[in-house]
């Protein structure tokens, strides 16, 4: 009895050393590894060999700060992010991006079944965490162009600079319709019209690659020079009350599927590869809670095939506080359809508890697969199985010389002209370049972290000229006057300046300063002091032109009897040169607004249709100029 014990006893061990042994080797009927399989048996075959410790670990992306190499081969991570202004380190070159990604997805190369990390990034109005990138309008202004060609070939543009760092993935378009501008995200939406945004989608062509014929809906990215797209924040995000970030959207279903929804056809549609949901309520139900809108509309009735991403501790925040009862809110989320998790408080408790819940039963382990495969089908469809490793290769990308001239177009196309004199027979603008002398005022005259907003190389943006490269309206206006033009910057003048300054005439900038997400959320939209200042002391002795610098329209009723011309140039990015190319006739205005631009904030929200409608400016208003 003693023998056959033993023979036992020796025979689980080498069972249990087999299995270890097949747990850490590579596997030898690995068809997901021949790009000659069809994708839908390379998704398969690797899903056959994962365990559930493998497949949780694809559910997750965690933060470059902790993406260590014990995190990933401990938990195998599927996906690494960057968090607004989370960087290599301060400045760093395109080398440095690419050195520090690949450092990553080694790690992830390296686990049993080697299946490469996704990494994603927020790259809202071109590459805009990475120093000397080419920093374009926010959405506000591109909505005014109406010209869905134009916001293609910035998703062309965006797409190589992001690339151009190693990264394959960016958490844009935005294709919210914010319907009231006291939202602190209404400067990441093309319009308070759907329309505008539906005709807006075509920026996710534009970095994924056209969708080949006969293949819609179905998540698609062409390759090297392209990046996997996100259309969020899925659903209702702009139409929260009053305006607060991540608040309840109380709307009908008229509302919901007439405004709110439509965007998402046109980006499924596209072949959007992934999909973000909402931090806001929709009628009282947390969105990324909402089974019924993420599962059994997004996925059954739209027939998405991407993946469905959290936002940023989305899954924590379904409770208040913040990750009160954490086992609820991962079985809300999971079972509500969330394929990714971005980000934890407390990456161990997540893994552990979404396992556990699982292995009891509480999740069907047909959601877990439902979101693996989600996941497989973008990374296969990508290529990053047979090319999961960046180069230095596009490097020259980063900011070039074509990428900042397709920006100048992008803002000349952005202005829009509110008010040219008193009428038509006495304009102010085209401004004359060779002139005496003139007057530049205003906090936003030579400030490209003003210029450029939130979102820009750090979350909430700067203050300042030394966070990237661009060109200032102050350096802009220089460059395009004649060179026996003398131009004076006081950033606030006071009136006995200005009237003994023998100025020809005066051009102020003013306007909001940087903010992201709920830091935006405002009551009152006045753009602060010295703005009326500046406007009220060069307006009052010399022909001037007020520049709104702001990503929304902002109270200006009181100002504008004081001031010959009014110009919106919304948040204009890196290319200053593109408001002097205007402002001084080289380029006429084009555009036309976009959004309502309100009197009072007590008509709020108010919008195109509405039966108390009584603007300042009326949707769709912009006066033209020629060039000269």
């Amino acid at each position: 009895m003693g023998s056959l014990s033993y023979l036992l006893q020796t025979l689980g061990l080498l069972l249990l050393c087999y299995a270890v042994a097949a747990y850490k080797v590579p596997l030898t009927n690995a068809k997901y590894k021949n790009p000659k399989e069809p994708l839908g048996v390379r998704i398969k075959n690797l899903m056959s060999s994962m365990t559930l410790e493998e497949k949780i670990g694809q559910m997750i992306q965690v933060e470059r700060a902790n993406a260590t190499a014990e995190v990933i081969e401990k938990y195998f991570i599927g996906s690494v992010f960057s968090g607004g202004g989370s960087v290599p380190k301060p400045n760093a070159s395109p080398e440095a991006w690419v050195d520090m990604v690949n450092e990553i997805q080694k790690k992830a190369l390296s686990t049993r079944l080697g299946i490469p990390i996704i990494y994603g990034i927020d790259a809202v109005h071109g590459h805009n965490n990475v120093y000397n990138a080419t920093i374009f309008p926010h959405n506000i202004g591109l909505g005014v162009t109406r010209d869905p060609g134009l916001v293609k070939r910035i998703g062309e543009a965006t797409a190589l600079e992001v690339r151009a760092t190693g990264i394959q993935y960016v958490f844009a378009p935005c294709i919210a319709v914010c319907r009231d501008p006291r939202w602190g995200r209404c400067y990441e939406s093309y319009s308070e019209d759907h329309r505008i945004v539906q005709q807006m989608t075509e920026i996710i062509p534009g970095l994924q690659g056209d969708l080949p014929t006969n293949q819609k809906g179905v998540p698609f990215v062409a390759g090297k020079t392209k990046v996997a797209a996100c259309a969020k924040h899925f659903v209702g995000d702009g139409g929260t009350l009053r305006g607060m970030n991540a608040n309840n959207t109380v709307t009908s279903s008229n509302g919901l599927f007439g405004i709110h929804m439509p965007a998402y056809y046109d980006a499924v549609n596209k072949g959007v590869a992934t999909v973000m949901v909402s931090y806001s309520s929709l009628n009282g139900l947390k969105m990324h809670a909402n089974k019924k809108l993420i599962t059994g509309f997004l996925k059954n009735k739209l027939k998405f095939r991407g993946i469905v991403i959290s936002d940023y501790l989305g899954v924590d925040q379904i409770t208040t506080p913040l990750g009160a009862n954490y086992s609820h809110s991962i079985n809300a989320a999971i079972t509500a359809g969330l394929d990714m998790i971005m980000g934890s408080s407390n990456l161990t408790e997540l893994i552990d508890e979404l396992t556990s819940q699982v292995k009891r039963k509480l999740i069907p382990m047909s959601r877990i697969d439902d979101a693996v495969k989600r996941i497989l089908r973008v990374k296969f469809t990508m290529g990053l199985f047979e090319d999961p490793m960046a180069d230095h290769s596009l490097a020259n990308q980063l900011g070039s010389k074509e990428h900042r001239e397709l920006a100048r177009e992008a803002v000349r196309k952005s202005l829009v002209l509110l008010k040219n004199g008193e009428n038509a027979d006495k304009p102010l603008l085209p401004l004359p370049k060779k002139t005496k002398k003139i007057l530049v005022a205003g906090t936003h005259a030579d400030n490209l972290g003003y210029q450029c907003g939130g979102w820009t190389i750090t979350w909430q943006g700067l203050n300042g000229n030394n966070l990237t490269i661009g060109t200032t309206i102050l350096a802009a206006v220089k460059n395009t006057v004649d060179p026996k033009t003398t131009v004076v910057y006081d950033q606030n003048p006071d009136s006995n300046f200005v009237k003994s300054g023998e100025f020809d005439y005066g051009i102020v900038v003013v306007g909001e300063k940087p903010y992201a997400e709920g830091f935006g959320d405002s009551t009152n939209l006045t753009i602060s002091e010295p703005g009326p200042s500046a406007i009220g002391n060069v307006c009052a002795s010399v022909k001037c032109v007020v520049v709104v610098v702001s990503g929304r329209p902002v109270v200006m009723q009181p100002y504008i009897s004081n001031m010959d011309a009014l110009v919106a140039a919304w948040l204009p990015g890196t290319e200053g040169q593109g408001v002097a190319d205007v402002l001084f006739g080289d380029y006429g205005f084009t555009g036309k607004l976009a959004r309502t631009w309100f009197k009072t904030v007590d008509q709020l929200p108010m919008n195109v249709g509405d039966p108390h409608y009584d603007p300042l400016y009326p949707f769709g208003f912009g006066l033209i100029t020629n060039p000269v």
